[in-house]
């Protein structure tokens, strides 16, 4: 008997398609993995078992089926995007457990190509934080379940790392994506500004928030990626030499990077020179501002999500998040100072095409209540260990999250890629050479 646990979308769907396998099969041994191990991770807040086998028999009768992309694959879902039939809780006790009566556009693209949703997973409270805990349980990263997975995606990339799924889909307002997917080892793109359908909250972050793939292979992500997108905008082409610059410099000003989070980027540097590629230590022009500008809008989101929702119900941090980003929503939402950002990068981007920098400062925190302790220990440790993934999301381009090498605990290290506007593609093309000559354990070893 095959097992289909442990296998990427792409040879799933392939041997659904080719009738090798049936959809039902396939999604019942991840139903039955997760049954097993998510007990250990926290990945799902809900595990849609029966609806999910129902799906999967659908997806089988399809006239379709020998055409979808992603036919028969299990996926799941953060539990912040509509899934018709099930409530959007939001990490949340201050969200209504009412179910939903439609698909979020994402959702619905991912159904249409074949793949069959079987569970919604777990995120901080109204998705703020970088580590993922709250009312409804505490997703731990599978390499080391001492640890977070992240935040704000961390359900989604725990349930990917572990083998409970191929491939989940997440989305990045502040590093939501890349922040759990460098902690768990896995492939993930935060698409540029208007790539994938947005359609997070209110307002989507002033337009920060991009919905986006966690995978553990290249080839997994930018196939997740082009049934999102709707578009065949990111497939492969000719590799070309690309002018990569190396940062190891922290955006936000007094955080640090540790050791293996440097050399990890020195590695990749080295690796992508041998691809052919031309390598040059730059640090782009990061303003001394751009500390305040991150906190100010990453709380005034807060504040404008907060608005629908009881604040007796929300926990002391989240409240003090929003109170905070009261004060600014009336300053960000002009966009004058993103606007500014972009302007003071876009030099060097005319000369480089690529930044390669670490993906995150150091490892995660421990997996403990964060939920229960204050608003500025949580600001704080989010902040020195995730300062890298912010500018991304305020200029509004795109920024990849690759596995590279390992820290001393043995858990994944990785690091990231950035480009100007419309870059996927080059973005997808690098990190598929790193994968080619730096291959990496694709699944957690948590059997």
């Amino acid at each position: 008997m095959t097992n289909w646990t442990g296998r990427t979308a792409v040879e799933i769907a392939a041997a659904v398609r080719e009738k090798r396998a049936t959809p039902r099969e396939v999604v019942a041994e991840h139903l039955a993995r997760i049954e097993r191990l998510d007990g250990r991770v926290g990945a799902f807040r809900v595990v849609r078992a029966q609806a999910a086998l129902a799906e999967a028999d659908e997806v089988a009768a399809r006239g379709d089926l020998a055409e979808l992309p992603l036919a028969g694959v299990p996926v799941a879902v953060k539990d912040n995007l509509a899934v018709r039939g099930e409530s959007n809780r939001i990490g949340s006790a201050a969200t209504p457990d009412t179910p939903a009566d439609h698909d979020h556009v994402t959702v619905a693209r991912l159904r249409a190509a074949g793949a069959v949703v079987v569970g919604l997973t777990n995120v901080p409270e109204l998705c703020v934080f970088g580590t993922s805990e709250g009312v409804h349980g505490t997703a731990r990263n599978p390499w080391d379940t001492s640890r977070s997975a992240g935040g704000s995606s961390g359900g989604s990339a725990a349930a990917v790392a572990a083998g409970l799924v191929p491939i989940a889909l997440g989305n990045d307002g502040m590093g939501s994506l890349r922040i759990p997917a460098a902690n768990c080892g896995l492939v993930t793109i935060k698409p540029g500004h208007g790539v994938v359908p947005a359609g997070i909250g209110e307002g989507d972050w002033f337009g920060m928030s991009e919905n986006g793939p966690l995978a553990t292979t290249v080839e997994d992500a930018r196939l997740m990626l082009s049934v999102l997108a709707g578009t065949d905008a990111v497939r492969p082409h000719e590799p070309a030499s690309r002018k990569v610059a190396v940062s190891l410099r922290s955006p936000l000003a007094g955080v640090t990077i540790s050791k293996p989070y440097a050399e990890a980027t020195r590695e990749a540097a080295g690796v992508l020179a041998k691809a052919g590629h031309q390598i040059r230590r730059a640090d782009p022009p990061y303003p001394l501002s751009l500390s305040f500008t991150s906190l100010a809008h990453w709380t005034a989101g807060t504040a404008v999500d907060a608005r629908d929702y009881d604040p007796r119900l929300l926990t002391r941090r989240t409240r003090v998040h929003a109170a905070v980003g009261r004060r600014f929503v009336g300053r960000v939402t002009s966009g004058d100072s993103r606007e500014q950002l972009r302007r003071t990068l876009e030099p060097f981007f005319a000369e480089h095409d690529v930044v390669l920098t670490p993906a995150l400062a150091r490892r995660s925190p421990k997996a403990v209540a964060w939920h229960e302790r204050g608003w500025l220990r949580n600001v704080l440790a989010d902040t020195n260990y995730s300062p890298l993934t912010p500018p991304w999301n305020l200029t509004g381009w795109p920024a990849l999250a690759v596995p590279f090498g390992s820290l001393p605990s043995g858990a994944p290290c990785a690091v990231q890629l950035a480009g100007r506007p419309g870059s996927e593609a080059v973005l997808l093309e690098l990190a598929e050479q790193v994968e080619k000559l730096r291959p990496w354990q694709r699944t957690a070893p948590i059997d």
